[in-house]
């Protein structure tokens, strides 16, 4: 097999370390930054809506322009207007132009995020896939654990404004980290229609699409539910990015070995039990306790999704299939914000968190019932062509 740590598969991990971490500095500040321009929970739930609506409209026809031009032209513009819009943050002051902020920043991160991880696809080999995701999807949700703590942590100490800074500091680190990687991806001769969704990986995208809802809660609602039961929030981001670093890198060798559906049902229902948990908890051990299960859980899930995603694929829709996956993210993510921010209001957080837990019970119904078999077939037929040989 061929050999998986190489210069542009640690530049680009990297890179979307950077970028994740500064983009996640926002997720749990910006509705305290909201609520201090007058917003209601409402208007939390659009300002992040807007931006995952911005990133959905985008990445279908982000997928289709990288299989067609190529992934780096995209990659680092993409990243370069991400670093503009996260200037004008601090310009900003009232509600309207900020969710206007967001529409436009949603759009840079549709091209830059996709591109970056379909960059890595085609770095990582196809034998070591479940490996190579679970370390790139590492730096991804190591960025979730860490971003938000972080990002509270500036805004306790010093201001929204020294919070924009630094997160446009990380995304250009990113993209300078992004400029110096070579990309083996080269686009085919001729014209060749543009695919914007890839119909292979919808069942895996529905699956990622319930899991993500959960997500957009945690974001969104944990640092105003950590507030009501006495609870720092940085504390559950803590133990979740501990408890992340602990089990990722068994997983993607579990991945590889087992198989992706052994490593995702099992993952899903855990999620679902931290979620559980969550809407009962009263104080700190029972947030603790949610996020050493959210971690286990949602990590898993998170990066052996991505893996079968690119199994079922075709490889030479690659592009297509990253902004599929990435779309359904997306849109769990923000629908879920707006959704649940809606469910805050008439019935209270512990609804809300066990609303979180029946979505993702029933993406674990999606892969089970859609995606489990034919991921079954297409790996046991790579196992027939894969030839044997060392792991450098």
């Amino acid at each position: 097999m061929e050999r998986l740590w190489t210069k542009s598969f640690v530049g680009l991990s990297a890179a979307m370390l950077f970028l994740f971490t500064g983009f996640y500095f926002l997720l749990p500040t910006l509705p305290l930054y909201l609520q201090e321009l007058g917003g209601s929970e409402s208007q939390i739930g659009l300002a992040t809506g807007a931006f995952t609506l911005a990133a959905v409209l985008f990445r279908p026809f982000a997928g289709g322009l990288m299989d067609r031009f190529g992934r780096r032209p995209f990659m680092l513009w993409g990243l370069a207007f991400f670093i503009l819009f996260m200037c004008l943050y601090d310009w900003i002051g009232g509600i309207f132009m900020l969710v206007v902020l967001r529409f436009l920043h949603g759009a840079s991160w549709a091209f830059s995020t996709t591109a970056v991880s379909t960059s890595i696809t085609d770095i990582v080999p196809p034998a070591r896939r479940g490996e190579g995701m679970g370390w790139f999807g590492m730096a991804m949700t190591a960025a979730m654990a860490v971003g938000p703590l972080i990002g509270l942590s500036i805004v306790e100490s010093l201001s929204f404004s020294e919070l924009f800074r630094f997160a446009a500091g990380f995304a250009a680190v990113a993209l300078l980290l992004a400029f110096a990687v070579r990309i083996p991806f080269r686009p085919a001769a001729g014209n060749r229609k543009m695919v914007v969704a890839e119909k292979s990986v919808l069942p895996v995208a529905a699956a990622v699409f319930f899991l993500t809802v959960s997500y957009g809660g945690i974001t969104t609602f944990l640092p105003l539910f950590s507030e009501t039961i006495g609870v720092n929030s940085g504390t559950f981001f803590l133990v979740y990015a501990i408890a992340l670093a602990l089990t990722r890198p068994v997983v993607g060798k579990l991945s590889d070995s087992r198989g992706e559906a052994a490593v995702i049902l099992p993952a899903l229902a855990i999620t679902a039990l931290a979620l559980l948990n969550l809407s009962f908890a009263s104080g700190l051990p029972g947030v603790i306790v949610s996020a050493v299960l959210y971690a286990v859980g949602f990590g898993s899930a998170h990066s052996a999704l991505q893996a079968a995603n690119l199994r079922l694929a075709n490889p030479q829709r690659l592009g297509a299939a990253n902004a599929t996956f990435f779309t359904a993210f997306d849109l769990g993510i923000g629908l879920g914000s707006i959704v649940l921010g809606l469910v805050s209001q008439l019935a209270g957080y512990e609804v809300l968190f066990a609303v979180c837990a029946g979505s993702t019970g029933l993406a674990a119904v999606m892969f089970g019932v859609f995606a489990k078999r034919p991921l079954q077939r297409r790996r046991a037929e790579d196992a027939l062509r894969e030839p044997a040989g060392k792991v450098l």
